[in-house]
């Protein structure tokens, strides 16, 4: 069988870019809807969470993303293979309505195919705390940030484009069943493996016309989606965030971030606590010499940890309901070079442990800059516990500062 087409029949290429699309659409639509109602069990605070579940719903999210990428490349080379080819013309028993009709899912279909995968990866590119993508590329995409914003509106976008892909795919099954069992005509054995058929042909009818209804198309779903407040961000907790009382400090802090970070399936997630206090009591020392001390209190319901933040926040990990604050309280000693350790206490989930926090500090006049960094072991405060593969997330937790205070007169 010929490789390309003819003016009455499809090419063995344009057939298998077909059915190896059919194939996939058929296999990442299932994962992705068995995937996301795992996520949705793993964020519900009433259930527990468990080992099996989080590997399930990752194993699952990365198959969908993998073959979404895979669609979206073998969509773009059959687009370009459709446009160097001859298209084969519709038959000639077809009807003027079904001539349109066909036209219309056809651009829905191509547009879709690569719209689809498109703001999926997107999606997946601006998220932190992801199911990677199985390749060798990275998880990035240039001048796409990682920013929840971004994220949810191509999350809604991937969603309801998603919505229009299946509809135009149902279509176009629905029409193939109809020519093949009804009307009895060569529509579908024109595109089954195997000998060219041929049929009586007609002229192509005009393309604008379903191009312009395609596009009304989408514009109605993205209308709906509006509608139905798919794009509204809603950064929410389901845990009320502590109303943190004002401390008296000897320093006050202008700027700041409270920061952690943790490993989920190889990937660094990054986030950081948006409520905090700090009672800081300091004066310069020489080295090896007592310098102060700080009381640090954290409202761990203000936690942005991007796409697992309402999991970070369940019962499982910090448990943000029964435990809204934590407090770190410790006295501040000099060493050399600007470099200052805060030895103390760290109370999380009623959990009190020893740390060390090593800093560097600098001091013009009134004016000090501190950054700081530990790590800490989220075995020790019953985070996660019900995952003890350090693979799926790493036991260990970075915690940073960074801050600028000015003295309080």
């Amino acid at each position: 069988m010929a490789l390309s087409n003819t003016t009455t029949s499809y090419g063995t290429l344009a057939k298998s870019f077909h059915w190896a699309i059919v194939l996939l659409i058929l296999t990442v639509i299932p994962l992705g809807v068995i995937g996301h109602n795992i996520a949705h069990q793993i964020e519900d605070p009433s259930i527990a969470t468990t080992q099996d579940q989080v590997e399930l719903a990752a194993f699952l999210f990365s198959m969908h993303k993998t073959i979404g990428v895979t669609i979206f490349f073998l969509a773009l080379g059959r687009i370009l293979w459709t446009i160097t080819q001859p298209k084969p013309a519709p038959l000639a028993s077809h009807k003027p309505i079904e001539h349109f009709a066909a036209a219309t899912v056809h651009w829905l279909l191509y547009a879709s195919l690569v719209l689809v995968p498109m703001t999926g990866w997107i999606h997946h590119a601006a998220t932190t705390g992801f199911a990677p993508i199985w390749w060798p590329f990275g998880q990035s995409l240039p001048f796409v940030p990682k920013d929840p914003s971004i994220a949810h509106t191509f999350a809604s976008l991937h969603m309801i484009f998603e919505r229009v892909l299946v509809l135009a795919f149902l279509l176009h099954v629905a029409g193939a069943l109809k020519h093949h069992f009804v009307d009895r005509d060569a529509t579908l054995r024109r595109m089954l493996p195997g000998r060219a058929q041929t049929a009586n042909t007609a002229q192509h009818k005009g393309v604008i016309l379903p191009f312009v209804t395609a596009i009304g198309v989408y514009v109605a779903a993205l209308g709906v989606g509006m509608a139905l407040g798919l794009f509204a961000h809603d950064h929410s907790t389901s845990a009320p965030i502590a109303q943190l009382d004002q401390v008296e400090t000897g320093w006050q802090v202008q700027t700041g971030t409270l920061g952690i970070s943790v490993t989920q399936f190889g990937n660094e997630v990054t986030g950081s606590f948006a409520d905090w206090t700090a009672a800081i009591n300091f004066e310069p020392q020489d080295p090896f010499t007592p310098a102060g001390d700080v009381e640090v209190t954290v409202a761990i319901p203000s936690l942005s940890l991007g796409s697992v933040t309402g999991q970070a926040l369940g019962p499982d990990f910090f448990n943000a309901e029964n435990f809204p604050t934590a407090t770190f309280t410790a006295d501040i000693t000099s060493q050399d070079d600007g470099i200052y350790v805060a030895d103390g206490v760290l109370t999380l989930k009623d959990v009190e442990t020893p740390i060390s926090f090593p800093f560097t500090l600098t001091v013009d006049g009134d004016v000090a800059d501190m950054t700081g960094r530990t790590t800490l072991d989220r075995r020790t405060f019953g985070i996660g516990d019900n995952i003890s593969d350090a693979s799926n997330l790493a036991f260990e937790v970075q915690v940073n500062i960074e801050l600028t205070a000015t003295r309080t007169p």
